[in-house]
């Protein structure tokens, strides 16, 4: 590549990114955000329609392009475009535009963001589904926090969206994974190479420490998107079960839950006597995590790793969550509050990170210390680009290692070329026949 030429990047958006109403959201717009750090030319693209909370890219001096699915538009919008990188967010994109870059740039990488094994979190929620049905009473899910990696291989293995998944894995060139335990079970059991890989976590200069004492902080705080299933579970289980049990103990508690995209059942649950405020979208998600004293994130599934707990480190307010809520999160350092497997100890742990100064001012520091170690954006930036530079400089003879890679592009690529031409071709009759 010369010297002067500036690196273009498409990528191409399962949905436009709001950072202010999701985790995965957040992390596509610090990585552009790395990307304009180069200087690079970015253009967003994606079939969805804009959503209410959309960040405004054009501000940031990326171009936004709409794209259509089975159209074959995007063929002469990519050739023209000529980009070198391609940054698929989420793997569906991969699969429905993957073979058309292949086609038209076969010399751009391919690169998948993942935010989340979605088939880990699928598999989870199944599981979970079946041992409520089984005994809706129990609340310790320690058998469903189950840590070990062949544990969820089992769960995922016979599924068909881990194959579909996995498949656009392979496909592509490199694929940022958001957590280490996920890269742990690609590798080690589903066999992937590590190369294939790179982690690439949430990304955040963390500010002085700040933040409110405790003293000046009162509540308890929950939030997340209502769209993504493991939030609205969560909040079920601190309605039907968690909350009452911290009620008995603090009578006077209040908890505010915000989030995106409230539904009327979520607003249904709001009742003010039980101390249970349902508190719709938070303009600014840092100030209200700023002004509680304890974050809750009673994950029972869920992958990836957790915006909302990242969040409640940068605001210096210790959690409560679960295995799953920390997953991925903490590596080798304190968790910044508690991890818990049952109701009652969530509540217990809650209650005295609520009301212990000591005990939470420790939760605290070990949130900055977390942050400050494993999220630092002036580190996975600049590894980041760095492993980008590496992949397009030896971008033929990866191509040529991955052999499963150019197998499955071979023969999946070929049925989804067909599948969309004929969507597109009877979509065509169907307009001419109007």
């Amino acid at each position: 590549m010369p010297h002067n030429h500036i690196t273009k990047v498409l990528v191409i958006g399962y949905v436009w990114p709001e950072p202010r109403s999701s985790a995965a959201s957040g992390h596509v717009m610090q990585i552009l955000e790395t990307f304009l750090q180069q200087g690079w030319h970015i253009t967003f693209s994606s079939p969805a329609g804009p959503g209410e909370h959309k960040a405004d890219l054009a501000a940031f001096g990326i171009r936004e392009v709409p794209i259509e699915l089975n159209n074959s538009s995007f063929d002469h919008f990519i050739s023209e475009l000529a980009p070198d990188i391609v940054l698929f967010d989420q793997f569906m994109m991969e699969e429905q535009f993957g073979w058309r870059v292949e086609k038209h740039c076969p010399q751009a990488l391919r690169v998948l963001e993942t935010s989340d094994l979605q088939s880990l979190r699928h598999a989870r929620h199944q599981r979970l589904k079946q041992r409520l049905k089984l005994d809706p009473e129990q609340n310790d899910f320690s058998d469903v926090f189950a840590p070990a990696l062949s544990d969820k291989f089992a769960l995922m293995a016979e599924t068909d969206l881990a194959k579909r998944e996995i498949a656009a894995l392979y496909r592509c060139d490199l694929n940022l994974m958001i957590s280490q335990v996920e890269i742990q079970l690609l590798v080690e059991q589903f066999g992937m190479p590590a190369q294939l890989l790179h982690w690439c976590p949430l990304m955040i200069d963390p500010p002085a420490d700040q933040a409110a004492a405790w003293a000046e902080r009162a509540n308890f705080l929950s939030i997340g998107n209502f769209r993504h299933a493991p939030n609205w579970d969560a909040v079920l289980w601190l309605k039907t079960t968690i909350w009452p049990l911290i009620r008995q103990q603090l009578p006077q508690a209040q908890l505010h839950i915000y989030g995106a995209y409230t539904p009327p059942k979520a607003t249904a649950l709001h009742n003010v006597k039980e101390g249970f405020h349902i508190m719709n979208w938070a303009e600014d998600a840092l100030q209200v995590m700023s002004v509680a004293r304890v974050c809750l994130a009673p994950l029972r599934f869920g992958a990836g790793i957790k915006g909302k707990l990242v969040d409640a480190m940068l605001c210096g307010t210790p959690s409560v969550t679960t295995p799953v809520g920390a997953e991925g999160m903490h590596g080798e350092y304190s968790w910044p509050g508690a991890i818990t497997q049952s109701a009652v100890d969530f509540a217990n742990s809650a209650v005295a990170l609520h009301d212990n100064e000591a005990h939470w001012q420790q939760a605290r520091a070990a949130g900055h210390t977390l942050l400050t170690e494993r999220y630092s954006q002036s580190v996975h930036g600049p590894a980041l680009i760095e492993k980008l530079l590496y992949c397009m400089q030896h971008l033929q003879r990866r191509r040529v290692e991955n052999f499963t890679g150019s197998m499955l592009r071979h023969h999946s690529h070929k049925s989804t070329q067909y599948m969309s031409q004929w969507i597109e071709a009877k979509n065509r009759c169907a307009k001419e026949s109007d």
